[in-house]
């Protein structure tokens, strides 16, 4: 398959996107720019904070493209015989070092087969696994020892993912690797959108649940998760994973606590309305607790800082729309 393979026509890549559009949620532009530079035969980094769809939106493009996809985490274990392979230490004391007893790491079959190395937190990745993966962006090709030159297949491509908002652990990615590769910052979605992820990732389990409750629960889900994201002494608030877990484990305790109405509606009593707000704020400390990141300069706990955002949802908010 030739670099022009990959998208073939734009008859093909159009067909491909439509196809990725109706398995991601929201990302129509930043589906357009991965597919364009991936077509165009380059490498890319995705630069932007974690549950922002970046690995399933390269799922999708490799499966609807039959490539292969390998993932690898970049850390300080990630070395350059990690990335690229090694031989078989029991066939070695055996047959001594050759060709085939070495056994190809992610990067070499990526190169093999065409696939797409997706290396997730690539600013944490040692220089020198770094400098072994711009060799083969360069010159899509590598030599290894006792092993021999191997030449990437015309569909290999290099996709690394960074998060801007974590510091801890990571280096600066020198101009060399820069210079290599196209970059695309990809945000949160809007709230349209995560609701849909939510309404997709978080179906209704029980029965007993109306759909207007469920519903209910979707739209406070996203609303409170995204709060956690401007909070003033939050560093980095908690992804739409967050509000998918929060959807459902709100609607287990509802429906484990009898609870049939939402805080929104009109209809309900004041005690139905308390039970349903209650469980929520049950649900927001299990599901969220643990993933908002809180300000070291500022003396508070994600707990008090889920309560601020919790009353101001379901007591300010509410106060404010009503008559009067």
């Amino acid at each position: 398959m030739s670099t022009r393979q990959v998208g073939e026509s734009i008859d093909v890549l159009t067909d491909v996107r439509q196809r990725v559009a109706a398995r991601v949620v929201g990302r129509e532009r930043e589906l357009d720019l991965v597919l364009a530079a991936i077509a165009a035969g380059r490498d890319l980094i995705l630069e932007g904070p974690p549950g922002t769809s970046k690995t399933t939106l390269l799922r999708a493009i490799t499966a609807e493209w039959h490539v292969p996809f390998l993932l690898v985490e970049g850390n300080a274990d990630l070395t350059p015989s990690r990335l690229v392979g090694h031989h078989n230490p029991a066939r070695v004391l055996a047959e001594d070092f050759q060709a085939d007893n070495f056994v190809d790491g992610p990067l070499l079959t990526a190169m093999r087969e065409g696939g797409f190395l997706y290396v997730e937190e690539f600013n944490r990745a040692p220089d020198d696994t770094l400098n072994t993966l711009l060799a083969a962006m360069a010159d899509r090709e590598i030599v290894v020892p006792r092993v021999g030159r191997v030449v990437a297949q015309p569909t290999f491509r290099v996709i690394a993912s960074m998060n801007p908002y974590d510091n801890v652990g990571t280096t600066r990615l020198s101009s060399s690797v820069h210079d290599r590769m196209c970059r695309l910052a990809v945000d949160y979605q809007d709230a349209e959108a995560e609701a849909g992820i939510v309404a997709v990732r978080a179906p209704n389990a029980h029965p007993s649940l109306s759909v207007g409750l469920v519903r209910s629960v979707r739209l406070d889900a996203v609303a409170l998760t995204r709060a956690t994201r401007s909070h003033p002494d939050v560093r980095q608030g908690s992804s739409v994973r967050g509000a998918i877990d929060l959807a459902l484990v709100a609607g287990e305790l509802l429906a484990l606590r009898g609870v049939t109405v939402a805080g929104s509606e009109q209809s309900a009593t004041e005690p139905a309305r308390a039970a349903y707000i209650d469980t929520v704020w049950d649900a927001l400390l299990v599901s969220l607790s643990g993933r908002i990141h809180v300000d070291q300069a500022v003396e508070t706990s994600p707990e008090a800082v889920l309560r601020e955002i919790w009353e101001d949802h379901f007591v300010l908010q509410a106060a404010a729309a009503s008559p009067g």
